[in-house]
């Protein structure tokens, strides 16, 4: 690749001075800023966020640990963050503590910290502590993290904030091997266990019964389980139960449950919802003190269920080894690590809860480990711990009850002979907390990878900060190249990291190698702008992914990922996957001629909402604000980019009237609605289209529906029409009285004025004396109106052939595409971002509109954007750790591992809390003859072995000479360049040519230039005539 292709990002340029002490002054603390906590809010909830800023939080330790507690919790918005530590900052700090730089060694590391940490969040005061941390001092906060504290002062001030109602978690990190411990004291009361939304389901029978059965709705399952609390609205008959005190489940089965007595109730009728109800839970946290000696273990990995209690016992003999000897054991020293078992078995039962059995493997590791900092387990154990704040902070979620250890050994090489004391010496050297764990060969290594981060987005800014300080692409040998095509916004800035308030509308891959380049000087980044994809070939082709050792991916699109798995199996390199979902996070290590890859298994496509009940039907607030999008993209997208592709391209018409069903009535409906029908010459001309839009949404529409369908309809077998999910609607009346109706109609117009390039106006004054003069025709239902009832109606009216004479007159009835000369049209792309552009406007009072037809209950416009903008929930916590356990996975890619049992794929929730971690699942293979192949195989050919290429006949004879295999059918891509059912003449043609001439003369397409390799697709037959399987063929004709 050339150097015009790849530049490198140069440190980053010096940063606006940021006063922390004004940090806060800026918003009232019964505001939340949505702009920026959007994603957030999604996770947590207005009721949560209000009282996370009510809290002042101290994190004592500022080495890689507290920083990363810090960050998550300052980002995440509470009321104040205090650092303390008495401490200067050391070389070795610089291995995972990232607002460190070099030459701030022997300054004190909170004071250094303090002006760095304050930039993340403007509404965060910031401040310092540097001397002892008094009971005077600790009273003030709400919440306590100790992140480098002795084990005294752990007891004390563990004493100290439970007997005081304050908040305690102490967290500790050794090399591979960490700890958390929370105490929220003696009665602390979670609202929310799970994060979870309350689950709802539609009633059809309630019996009247000492232990009455509820019966759900079209055997929908009802998702509730025993000791779940539910109430219940719109009940008709049985009305007590409606808006009743949340009543206690009893489950029967996936349809029915109880929920107790309901024989002084009336008789129930028909209808109703179900609705959980997220009940407070009060849970009991003992002491530091008295968790000591008697732990209670929340498992991280159930593939070591005896581990916990070897590390609790470590880690209190790690701080006793310490006290006594004034240094912590020495990396891989024999003498130390014997001295420590030593200690251990000594102090079991009493300075920690006892062990059956001491582990002398796992505690020489951890021995051996105590020295060692590394930053991708600080991102995981940063990312739990700076949750559990939230969670002292706000109620929200389950805390961790109360002792979690985690150890991710497997990133240790298979045979350790080489991890000596010298190897693993400190080096005087910004990595020596990284050399201390696998020596300073291994450190080499590092620095000599080449890697490719596909995103820089929040998963992506966690990684590159992990590499950067992990050395990754740090030796002249070594490259990072970063790619995302998408600049900053605002909303991003709560949660990746790397970004400041002065970055926004920057690139996102160009702000963030700047800043780890900042971050560690040494570090090799590219930073580029592609999409990956077949369009972007010619730059990430066969010599960029041939350098690479590893491909991460931070995408947050499944295409994109499925794409980028394909080249990876195809260029056969390990690929480290993961992704985020509110306080879930998954990972993934696909390894080549190991794992499968990641579109081996895919998750259920999303269950979508039938045609007839967005349509007609709608009974969730969901199915209105998918309307209102649809309604959205069909007026203001769809319809005006059709329109603008009528009067662009010559083909249009000719490609159009060859579509089949429907489709070309529709096209052309829309061109001369978008031309000739509604086509505004001024605004006045928007107002009233967007008024008559009003009159036929939710009004006209309505009442041909009720004409169709009278409100006392009856079924074929006598049941009402209205009922169950079916709601009866009522038609609307406009008044510009109504902020809901103007609201649609300002915005409507305003958007349809944009399409044609008119000025607009906010002025609602000034819209509702537009309307004043409007005369809305008055509506008649028509017979023989057919309206689709069921999804078989919906797909025959969708697959009715066009009838010719409507064709025919729609195309007389559109003028030339010359006559339009000087018409353009601007068709409008939904961002939901943007407040001021109208488009959540119309999509709220569009939605809510439909909502009122229907008496749906309403959304606010924060829930509003979540559906309609398909938005997906984020919080900094999960992003960090998710990609902190990706970065562990990285040390097992280098480290060469080639078993199953050394990687781990995970699945964690945060909320729960929940941690899950299970072996990658291999690659299935295929067998022909002798031969076992996987999806990591291919037929290897060079196709210029010869001096000059290779015909299709020496092709098939090669595959039939060397692999004992007849080919039946030979393509590439779509293209059948042979097949044994082809003409005699034609297969006689291709014989004699070369295969990449065959390739282009079928295609009709010239090979680029970058494209050295073609991919052939085979069928065979073996010896026998019976059909094979076999790998594809990667041939290379350059």
């Amino acid at each position: 690749m050339s150097q015009e292709q790849l530049t490198s990002i140069e440190p980053a340029a010096k940063r606006p001075k940021l006063d922390q002490t004004k940090n806060g002054d800026t918003m009232a603390s019964s505001e939340i800023d949505e702009g920026l906590y959007s994603r957030q809010l999604y996770v947590l909830g207005h009721e949560a966020m209000k009282r996370m800023a009510s809290s002042n939080v101290l994190i004592s330790g500022m080495k890689g640990l507290g920083v990363e507690v810090a960050k998550n919790v300052a980002l995440g918005g509470v009321k104040s963050v205090s650092i303390h530590d008495a401490g200067n900052v050391e070389i070795g700090d610089l291995s995972s503590q990232y607002f460190l730089r070099e030459n701030d060694v022997g300054k004190n590391r909170a004071e250094v910290t303090l002006p760095r940490l304050a930039e993340l969040n403007t509404y965060v005061p910031v401040s310092a502590l540097t001397g002892e941390l008094t009971e005077d001092i600790l009273k003030n906060f709400q919440v306590i993290v100790l992140t480098n504290s002795t084990l005294d002062e752990q007891l004390s001030i563990g004493d100290f904030a439970h007997a005081n109602g304050i908040k305690l978690i102490v967290a500790e990190t050794r090399g591979l091997f960490a700890s958390i411990f929370c105490d929220f004291g003696k009665d602390f009361t979670v609202v929310d266990t799970n994060g979870e939304q309350p689950l709802s389901a539609m009633v059809s029978a309630v019996s009247c019964e000492e232990e009455c059965v509820v019966t759900c709705a079209d055997e929908a399952r009802h998702g509730l389980e025993d000791g779940d609390y539910v109430t219940f609205h719109e009940v008709k008959g049985m009305t007590e139960l409606n808006e009743c005190e949340p009543r206690k489940v009893k489950v029967l089965g996936p349809y029915t449950f109880s929920v107790g007595d309901t024989r002084s109730m009336s008789a129930y009728k028909e209808g109703g919802t179900v609705v959980q109800v997220k009940m407070p839970k009060v849970v009991q946290f003992s002491s530091f003190r008295d968790r000591l000696s008697e732990p209670e273990f929340l498992i991280s990995d159930f593939g070591k269920f005896d581990r916990p209690g070897q590390l609790h016992l470590g880690f209190a003999c790690l701080h006793e080894f310490q006290k006594v000897n004034g240094r912590l054991p020495r990396p891989r020293d024999d003498a130390d690590v014997k001295a420590f078992i030593a200690l251990c078995r000594d102090e079991s039962g009493k300075l920690a809860a006892a062990v059956e059995e001491v582990d002398e493997k796992v505690l020489s590791w951890l021995a051996s480990n105590a020295l060692g900092d590394l930053c991708p387990m600080q991102g995981f154990i940063g990312g739990v711990t700076a949750q559990e704040v939230m969670k002292a902070c706000s109620g929200k979620f389950m805390p961790i009850m109360q002792n979690f250890y985690y150890d991710a050994v497997e990133c240790l090489p298979t045979d350790e002979s080489a991890l000596t004391a010298e190897e693993c010496a400190p080096r005087g050297s910004r990595y020596d907390g990284q050399i201390t764990v696998f020596g300073a060969s291994f450190q080499a290594r590092l620095e000599k990878l080449k890697y490719f981060v596909v995103g820089s987005g929040a998963i992506g800014c966690e990684h590159l900060k992990n590499m950067s300080l992990m050395g990754v692409g740090c030796h002249p040998e070594g490259h990072i190249y970063v790619t995302d095509m998408d600049t900053i916004e605002k909303s991003n800035l709560n949660r990746q990291f790397l970004f400041r308030p002065w970055d926004v509308q920057k690139m996102k891959s160009n702000t963030a190698a700047a800043a780890v380049k900042v971050m560690n000087p040494a570090c090799n980044i590219t930073a580029q702008q592609n999409r990956v994809g077949p369009d972007s070939e010619d730059i990430y082709n066969d010599d960029f992914f041939e350098q690479l050792d590893c491909v991460a991916n931070a995408l947050d699109n499944v295409d994109a990922r499925m794409y980028m798995d394909r080249r990876c199996v195809y260029y056969r390199k390990p690929l480290l996957e993961s992704g985020t979902l509110g306080t879930k996070g998954n990972i993934q290590t696909v390894y080549p001629h190991l794992t499968e890859s990641y579109s081996s298994s895919q998750d259920p496509p999303e269950k979508s909402i039938p045609i007839c009940t967005l349509k007609n039907f709608p009974n969730l607030i969901e199915h209105t604000l998918q309307w209102a999008r649809d309604t959205f993209e069909g007026l203001f997208s769809q319809t005006p980019e059709t329109a603008r592709q009528y009067l662009t391209d010559a083909k249009f018409l000719e490609r159009t009237l060859k579509q089949s069903g429907v489709v070309p009535v529709e096209t052309l409906t829309s061109v001369k609605s978008a031309l000739v029908d509604v086509k505004p010459s001024t605004f006045e001309d928007c107002v009233r289209w967007a008024r008559l839009q009003f009159q036929d949404y939710f009004s006209n529409q309505i009442s041909q529906l009720l004409y169709n369908f009278p409100p006392d309809q009856k079924t074929d077998s006598g049941a009402p029409f209205w009922s169950g999910p079916k709601r009866c609607p009522k038609p609307i009346e406009f008044s510009t009285d109504v902020e809901t109706h103007l609201d649609f109609v300002v915005a409507g117009a305003n958007l349809f004025a944009e399409i044609y390039g008119i000025a607009g106006t906010r002025d609602r004054s000034a819209i509702s004396a537009i309307l004043a003069t409007i005369v809305v025709p008055k509506f008649q239902p028509r017979t023989g109106v057919k309206i689709d009832v069921t999804e078989s109606d919906a797909a025959a009216s969708r697959n009715q052939s066009s009838d010719e004479s409507v064709l025919a007159d729609l195309q007389s009835s559109i003028p030339a595409p010359d006559s339009f000369t000087g018409l353009k049209l601007y068709p409008v792309e939904f961002e939901k971002d943007d407040d001021s552009n109208f488009h959540m406007d119309f999509i709220v009072a569009t939605s809510n509109l439909r909502a009122e037809n229907y008496e749906i209950a309403p959304a606010d416009r924060h829930k509003s954007k979540l559906i309609a903008g398909k938005i997906i929930p984020a919080i900094a916590t999960t992003t960090a750790a998710v990609s902190g356990l990706v970065g562990l996975e990285m040390y097992k890619v280098t480290q060469g591992h080639n078993t199953l049992e050394a990687f781990k794929n995970g699945f964690l929730n945060l909320a729960l809390p929940f941690f899950g971690f299970s072996e990658p699942i291999s690659a299935p293979t295929l067998k022909y003859y002798d031969t076992e192949f996987s999806l990591w195989d291919c037929f290897e050919l060079n196709g210029l072995d010869g001096g000059s290429e290779m015909t299709l006949q020496q092709f098939i004879d090669y595959f039939k000479t060397k692999h004992r295999l007849e080919i039946t059918m030979l393509s590439q891509g779509v293209c059948m360049l042979y097949s044994f059912f082809l003409p005699p003449a034609k297969v006689k043609e291709r014989m004699d040519m070369k295969m990449s001439e065959l390739v282009q003369k079928i295609s009709k397409k010239k090979l680029k230039p970058y494209v050295k390799c073609l991919v052939f697709e085979l069928c065979c037959s073996d010896e026998q005539d019976e059909d094979v399987e076999v790998p594809y063929v990667k041939y290379r004709f350059r």
